[in-house]
């Protein structure tokens, strides 16, 4: 059975909570898992594929996910990746594009380009002047579940696809 690591880079629990549920839709779908927090993360040896989501603020990803990938690139290249961005909370944050640095971050590992997923801002979780003002100005909620549930349930199927890629390649 396929070992998967969901991680997570989370400032104000958002992506958190959106790794929570990947996490659960993957468990649903038999895999075997662990959800932890980037910074939490030692060895990845053990994972036949990883899931790394980042919080984005002003277009850049959390330092301790663009940690992740440079100290784990060989790893990284070695396996199926899976990415994912959240953090918009404007209008349309389904035709959000992924950030530069995670189209970069992506290609440094083989990945495809992250998926982007609605944020949430609530000023009563900003720590820190900056983003109790930008979440006082542009409070909300913008995931939407189903959507986060749909792209889990694609990177289940992925992940068994490959294992029947290397089950085959190996006869």
């Amino acid at each position: 059975m396929e070992k998967i690591l969901v991680t997570y880079a989370s400032k104000m629990g958002s992506t958190k909570e959106i790794a929570g549920v990947v996490g659960r839709v993957l468990r649903e779908s038999g895999l075997d898992l662990d959800v932890r927090d980037v910074r939490h993360v030692g060895l990845i040896d053990d994972y036949d594929a990883v899931v790394l989501g980042t919080a984005v603020y002003a277009g850049r990803w959390r330092p301790e996910a663009r940690q992740f990938v440079r100290a784990h690139r060989a790893e990284l290249i070695a396996r199926p990746v899976f990415l994912f961005e959240s953090g918009w909370v404007g209008p349309a944050p389904r035709d959000r594009r992924p950030t530069a640095g995670g189209r970069r971050h992506a290609a440094t590992v083989g990945a495809s380009a992250p998926r982007v997923f609605g944020g949430r801002l609530d000023p009563a979780l900003a720590t820190g002047f900056a983003d109790r003002l930008l979440a006082a100005r542009m409070p909300g909620d913008a995931r939407d579940w189903d959507n986060v549930e749909t792209w889990a349930v694609g990177v289940a199927a992925a992940v068994r696809r490959h294992r029947g890629t290397q089950v085959r390649g190996g006869q």
